[in-house]
């Protein structure tokens, strides 16, 4: 069971929270795509684990436009994952085993699937069923061109026009919708108030079966400005922090978590929240973390930084102080299914950026080619490194295995949208999203049916089952983390041992435990006074008066 501290309403401030994506976690009925009965199914494993909670990716009714996020019914589970009584068995199970459980909520917008959006097709311009999306006139002589240069996340434009249903242009190209991901996933009008309503009853739903928290999809983007002319916007990621971005992080979305943040305290204890909110500008962030709105916003700044020493120690330090200006805690996350794997991040070269990452999954992961090993040493050490930190720990499925990016999928097997929208120039994110191995001998490494995504023959090697057991082990050294993390646990801060400009950080917690992280490519001489009889876990092997390369120690009081 979860220790003392996590118990009643703050259990997720300090939580290890493992982030299952359905699909490829664990297939129970032989079908090739992960279901809520696979979840259920290894709940003995998750709880050997010794996580806090699990979030679950969507698993609503969905035609995978964009791997689930393309939500066609929210109240509901996919056929082929399961039924609410799965969803309800799964959670008893989990509570049973001392784990929490957080879902996905996609807010920002529907599939184009979804009953609402099938009657503002079928309506007729200006009706009040197209009042729930944004349905705007094109430009142009005749509205041929799109309403504005808004691009997709995806790639291509953030508009698409419809074919009139209804009324004295049936039959004819009509209006324009908005959609800032795929073209099946059309963008909710936040202003209107049936959206905002239905939402709060799609919170108590799944909140009255029993779920104990939900992580908020794209937080950031649910208010846009619609007034006409459209502003001009040709780059997404630019973003200014006053609030009066015409598509991000708008002030009028905090109204919209203050009504949620009302719903989620209904229930006692309150339900938990985490904002998925990219916004750049910290001070706008933390907004979302607030008591009053959803009570904790994802930060990503470990995700996006290199293994340095100076800048793991300036996040760290940085973010803690902005936690407790929120009244949140922080959170931490190297992974998740949205991103390259950090295993394979750090087995790059040094100084590599964003697009050196894509063109590497561009070239099937050959060039340049990783240093496995120290990519899965750094990661390691990067754990441990997290883990000792105050705030909330996400970890994704996988890399407890020290699984790698599948870089190599053939290009037929491709599902993101992104490699098609952008006329296969981003290959996306379906190399981080391989249904997981079980097992290292039988089909399919043991996940179930012949998966969606093909598996790579090196996943015999790091298999669960080989794992189990085995001292030394990526996964022995997460299970050994996380029970000492609950064993060692204390009050939300820490204190700097180190030099800022140290190879070696070294923080220590409240209660005298103490973490120490060698950043460096070779061995360092242990600071003085560090008791090497009080070392209870190491990301590597240990080493006489000396930390090892890229290597981590945790010391117990």
């Amino acid at each position: 069971m979860p220790a003392p501290y996590q118990h009643g309403a703050n259990w997720w401030r300090q939580a290890a929270v493992y982030q299952i994506y359905p699909r490829s976690f664990s297939d129970a009925n032989g079908d090739g795509m992960g279901d809520l009965p696979g979840v259920t199914s290894r709940m003995g494993y998750l709880s050997s684990l010794g996580i806090d909670a699990i979030w679950l990716s969507p698993f609503y009714p969905s035609a995978l436009a964009d791997g689930g996020y393309d939500v066609d019914d929210y109240r509901n589970v996919d056929p082929r994952l399961g039924t609410l009584a799965d969803f309800d068995a799964m959670v008893a199970a989990a509570h049973d085993s001392g784990i929490r459980v957080i879902v996905d909520v996609v807010p920002n917008h529907s599939s184009n699937r979804h009953a609402w959006f099938q009657a503002a097709l079928a309506a007729a311009p200006g009706s009040p069923e197209r009042a729930r999306y944004h349905f705007v006139d094109g430009l142009g002589d005749s509205g041929e061109l799109p309403p504005s240069d808004w691009p997709s996340h995806f790639g291509g434009a953030a508009w698409t026009r419809g074919v009139e249903q209804a009324g004295p242009n049936a039959g004819r190209p009509g209006q324009w919708y908005l959609h800032l991901f795929a073209t099946e996933q059309p963008d909710f009008n936040w202003d209107h108030p049936e959206v905002r309503e239905d939402f709060h009853t799609t919170l108590r739903f799944w909140a009255d079966r029993g779920v104990d928290g939900f992580r908020v999809d794209v937080a950031h983007a649910l208010v846009k400005d619609m007034s006409l002319p459209l502003r001009s916007k040709p780059k997404l990621e630019i973003l200014v922090d006053d609030g009066t971005d015409p598509l991000f992080d708008r002030d009028a979305v905090h109204g919209i978590f203050a009504g949620w943040r009302d719903v989620l305290n209904e229930y006692d204890p309150p339900k938990a929240a985490v904002a998925e909110a990219w916004v750049p500008f910290t001070n706008r962030r933390l907004m979302y973390a607030r008591p009053t709105e959803l009570g904790q916003a994802f930060n990503f700044d470990l995700l996006q930084a290199p293994f340095d020493a100076a800048e793991f120690r300036a996040i760290a330090a940085k973010c803690l102080v902005e936690a407790e200006a929120s009244g949140a805690s922080s959170t931490w996350v190297f992974s998740n299914h949205d991103v390259v794997r950090h295993a394979s991040r750090y087995a790059l070269p040094d100084g590599s950026t964003l697009e050196d990452l894509e063109a590497w999954l561009l070239a099937d992961g050959a060039a340049p080619v990783p240093d496995l090993a120290r990519g899965l040493r750094r990661a390691r050490a990067a754990t441990l490194f997290m883990l000792g930190l105050p705030g909330s720990a996400y970890l994704y499925q996988g890399e407890e295995l020290g699984l790698f990016e599948v870089a190599d999928l053939p290009a037929a097997s491709l599902q993101d949208p992104t490699w098609f929208r952008t006329q296969h120039q981003v290959k996306g994110r379906d190399g981080c999203r391989v249904p997981l191995p079980w097992t290292a001998a039988g089909p399919n490494f043991g996940f179930g049916g012949a998966p969606w995504l093909p598996q790579p023959d090196w996943f015999a090697a790091l298999a669960a089952d080989v794992q189990d057991g085995t001292a030394g082990s990526t996964l022995e050294m997460y299970r050994a983390a996380l029970g000492w993390r609950r064993k060692l646990q204390a009050e939300e801060s820490l204190e700097w041992l180190s030099e800022a400009a140290a190879s070696v950080v070294r923080y220590r917690r409240p209660n005298g435990w103490e973490v120490l992280t060698n950043f460096g490519a070779a061995p360092a001489k242990l600071p003085a006074g560090v008791d090497l009889s009080k070392v209870v876990l190491s990301s590597g092997e240990p080493a006489d008066g000396a930390i090892p390369a890229e290597t981590t120690l945790w010391l117990a009081p």
